[in-house]
């Protein structure tokens, strides 16, 4: 009977730090964004793990805290110091140490920045690391890495009144269903800057309800029709 020989089995990584996982996400994000700029120094980096748009939880975070990081993911094999600059710069590892594509790397780096989300979010929010051409191939990068051993992604149940599930990376461990529902409820891909954004484009609507209502009322008015008003005004 002829044996087969065993596949070498790839060595398992722990559970990652929240900073661990924003610095190795940021890394990913900025190598594509920002190419002209990458590998990244202690400095950008840092800044990168702070940004107030795209990034879910907002950080707080010191160079020095980035540095003792950045050592700790060393050993992880997942950051490495980047050669022939006087300024230390770094760079990631990450798709070789979990043995995945781009595509799926761009997917995973999306939810480590952003936080949970539906299968549409994160082809949208991902358009700058990957171009997906449409949600399916998506779901089927995600469900990949759902498969993967160990799984890096998890699929959330269906949130109460929600059309999607929402999906979450597995790097930093387990999620809990509220973990998830929390940041379904304050929608993770939205930053404060959107949010205003969409508050005067709501100001903005509504001005032109009322002016439209006023219009519509004019021409009533001249051709002896009564309309009623809205409830709540007199």
């Amino acid at each position: 009977m002829n044996s087969t020989p065993d596949t070498p089995s790839r060595p398992a990584l722990r559970t990652l730090t929240p900073l661990e996982a924003r610095v190795l996400g940021v890394l990913v994000e900025k190598q594509h964004t920002v190419p002209d700029a990458y590998p990244l120094s202690v400095n950008a980096l840092t800044s990168g793990c702070n940004q107030k748009t795209a990034r879910a939880p907002v950080m707080n975070v010191t160079e020095a805290d980035v540095l003792t990081t950045i050592d700790d993911l060393k050993r992880l094999s997942l950051v490495f110091e980047g050669s022939s600059s006087r300024v230390p710069r770094f760079e990631h590892n990450m798709n070789r140490v979990l043995g995945i594509p781009s595509q799926a790397a761009a997917l995973l780096t999306t939810l480590i920045l952003r936080g949970p989300q539906t299968a549409a979010e994160l082809r949208l929010n991902a358009a700058r690391l990957h171009g997906f051409a449409d949600i399916s191939s998506v779901e089927a990068f995600l469900d990949e890495l759902a498969a993967n051993e160990p799984a890096r992604v998890v699929k959330l149940p269906r949130m109460p009144g929600g059309r999607e599930s929402r999906w979450a990376h597995l790097l930093c461990g387990e999620v809990s269903v509220s973990e998830g529902s929390a940041g379904g409820a304050l929608d993770d891909s939205v930053s404060y800057a959107e949010f205003e954004t969409l508050k005067a484009e709501q100001k903005r609507l509504n001005a032109e309800l009322v002016q439209l209502r006023a219009m519509v009322e004019q021409m009533a008015g001249e051709l002896g029709i009564t309309i009623d008003k809205p409830t709540g005004q007199s």
